[in-house]
């Protein structure tokens, strides 16, 4: 290996290095007892591994919590993807009058302010009765992702050979067999890109998830780490922080790992495509 490259790999080893460490720190503050959490001069590393923060935010029956993200996460997902991949079809693909205009209209709502439209959208919620629930934060999410979603869908169908699907035609395929039996194993990469993103939307979403529910027991994990995070007098709990703050990055980096290939590929191919 010649010293250029060897010097190339050093630098991009201290690059991820610089990233991962915050990571790899939080996971070890996490194990710090609060005793040690208010000495001072502060300690970087624990002196001692202790569980105390993980068995007090089981004991405030976290994984209740959890499991309600868990819920919303998996309903937002679905029902996103779905769309955005139905939607990004008929853009790329069928002509209809306003197809333009329409398209615009959706994007547009990406520059509207969320807090502005607080007050209507708990209106809304309200009067169908699905303020503390699941189902209303599913479908709060889901309109905030679709608009990212439709975009990414249509491009990545619009970088597809039309010749590719008018041979299904001509073999007798319908449009639903087409888009599902030979166009969607050509999208991969935009779906999971679509689903990654409806993902990180719902899982650490706070200020929605915090208006629209008020009863403990519907509370996703962002909301119930907020209010756990507050010690007697008003002070910071940092160890309670830290540790709920490991409950919501492992599932993301879990999921970013998994999906990553496809999510590059998928805003590469956007990038450059339609």
């Amino acid at each position: 290996m010649s010293l250029p490259r060897k010097a190339a790999y050093a630098v991009w080893a201290l690059v991820a290095l610089l990233f991962v460490a915050p990571l790899g720190w939080l996971v070890l503050s996490s194990f710090k007892t609060g005793a040690e959490f208010a000495q001072s001069p502060p300690t970087y590393l624990p002196s001692h591994f202790s569980l105390e923060n993980y068995r007090r935010l089981l004991d405030a029956g976290l994984w209740t919590n959890v499991a309600n993200s868990a819920l919303v996460t998996a309903g937002t997902v679905v029902i996103a993807t779905v769309i955005a991949v139905l939607a990004g079809y008929g853009f790329a693909r069928f002509q209809f009058r306003g197809r333009g205009l329409l398209f615009v209209v959706i994007l547009s709502t990406l520059m509207i302010p969320f807090q502005s439209i607080v007050p209507s959208l708990y209106v809304i919620l309200d009067t169908l009765h699905l303020t503390n629930s699941k189902v209303g934060l599913v479908l709060l999410y889901t309109v905030f992702a679709l608009p990212f979603g439709v975009f990414t869908m249509r491009a990545a169908f619009a970088s597809v050979p039309a010749a590719i699907e008018e041979a299904a035609f001509v073999d007798g395929a319908g449009s639903m067999t087409t888009l599902v039996r030979v166009l969607a194993p050509m999208v991969t990469p935009g779906i999971a890109t679509v689903a990654l993103y409806a993902f990180f939307t719902a899982w650490n979403e706070f200020l929605a998830a915090l208006i629209f529910t008020t009863r403990q027991e519907q509370y996703t994990l962002p909301v119930v780490l907020a209010n756990l995070q507050t010690g007697g007098g008003g002070t910071l709990n940092w160890g309670v922080l830290e540790t709920g703050a490991v409950f919501a990055a492992v599932p993301c980096i879990v999921i970013f790992l998994i999906l990553q290939r496809y999510y590059v590929a998928g805003l590469t191919g956007g990038a450059v495509k339609g």
